[in-house]
């Protein structure tokens, strides 16, 4: 089995690249060579915004599947679809709960994938999505964008994973962070009136997950977080317990700056896709202690 990740060179990527190898599969990473590859892997250097440079760095190669950890846009989505056309019968791309994020409600139930219609997605081009700025304030939309393009035009079978918050590891976002350094400072912590439950997933066990839907067969987008949603008073609580302070959480007014992991719409994903493809994910609360540990350190 031949895969090609596009990416993976920083957070749970690293992870995804060494399943992959260690499950048996040939590996190459194709990126900008900002850090060293793997053991047994194979290195390809390409920026993925120069489709010339990919074509390059591709020729006379195919893969049994293609895992895209930094496609953001329908731009590179296109560009994708162009150049692998003809190199892969199997695409993922990793993206994100965030294409939910104007779908959820207060009370709402979990959101399962038929709940985003990519059929109704609108595809603009025309939008300034090279430039950094603008990308990263639309990134839920990027990633929508993408994934309708793909599934509309793209010549090989898609699959869109949809990750929830990836905490454990090193925490790239340092949003747990926040919540360790406030509460163990003893300071508050600004949360909705009403704060409703989200999505989380631990590093490892996303990893594990992409590796696994690199070689399985189904198709389309499917949820990826563990089970049982989490509202930021619960995680405060995990967090005060580890590192020994009871959290203050105080009531955010409008206009004021919440913590990160306060939402008031329900933001938790249905995962009943994924087990019924065969994979299970493990309850939150069997690692979040151990995450809360981690950014701790």
């Amino acid at each position: 089995m031949d895969v090609c990740v596009i990416g993976g060179n920083r957070h749970f990527g690293r992870r995804l690249v060494a399943e992959l190898r260690d499950a048996g599969a040939a590996v190459t990473v194709l990126n900008r060579g900002s850090a060293p590859t793997p053991p047994g892997v194979t290195h390809l250097r390409a920026d993925r915004d120069d489709e010339a440079a990919l074509r390059t760095a591709l020729a006379g190669r195919r893969f049994d599947a293609v895992v895209d950890q930094v496609c953001y846009t329908p731009v590179q989505a296109a560009a994708a679809a162009r150049v692998f056309a003809d190199l892969t019968p199997r695409y993922l791309l990793t993206s994100t709960v965030e294409v939910y994020a104007h779908l959820g409600r207060p009370g709402g139930p979990p959101l399962a994938e038929a709940a985003l219609d990519l059929s109704a997605e609108a595809v603009d081009l025309r939008l300034p999505w090279t430039d950094r700025g603008f990308r990263d304030d639309h990134y839920a939309e990027g990633k929508r964008q993408a994934e309708a393009l793909l599934s509309r035009q793209a010549s090989f079978d898609v699959v869109t994973v949809r990750t929830a918050h990836v905490l454990g590891g090193a925490d790239f976002t340092g949003r747990l962070a926040h919540y360790v350094e406030r509460i163990g400072a003893g300071l508050p912590v600004a949360v909705h009136p009403a704060p409703q439950p989200a999505s989380f997933v631990h590093a490892p066990e996303i990893a594990r997950f992409l590796a696994w839907a690199a070689l399985a067969d189904f198709t389309g987008p499917v949820n990826a977080a563990s089970e049982g949603g989490v509202d930021v008073r619960q995680l405060c609580e995990v967090v005060g317990q580890v590192v020994g302070t009871e959290a203050e959480l105080t009531v955010g007014g409008a206009g004021e700056p919440l913590s990160p992991f306060s939402f008031d719409r329900c933001y938790a994903m249905d995962t009943g896709r994924s087990a019924h493809q065969g994979f299970r994910f493990s309850p939150v609360s069997d690692w979040l202690p151990q995450a809360v540990k981690e950014a701790r350190a």
